[in-house]
């Protein structure tokens, strides 16, 4: 909200955001530049494209390290629905 204001009342959006602890460095270089050249879309685009590459990049990892944890739990729970079917069949073969 403060940033709001301060763009409302003639800051700069770069200064403004210096002020507020919340946006990353790159972020805030890529619109003090981008203000300066008087391509601030641009810049800004280009920050938003990044940080959406990281966040892929992050997801796909997380995806990656999760496959063989879900793979394994569904190993045991197959394998004990199994043992849990036949193993009534083979008491009772030992039964008789």
């Amino acid at each position: 909200m403060e940033l709001k204001v301060d763009v409302a009342q003639g800051s700069l959006v770069n200064v403004a955001m210096n002020k507020n602890t919340l946006f990353p460095p790159l972020l805030q270089q890529l619109t003090k530049v981008g203000e300066e050249s008087g391509s601030l879309e641009i810049m800004i685009n280009k920050a938003a494209e990044t940080y959406e590459d990281s966040v892929n990049d992050a997801v796909d990892a997380l995806t990656a390290l999760l496959e063989p944890v879900i793979m394994s739990f569904l190993a045991v729970v197959i394998g004990g629905l199994m043992i849990a079917m036949y193993l009534p069949i083979f008491t009772l073969g030992s039964v008789i």
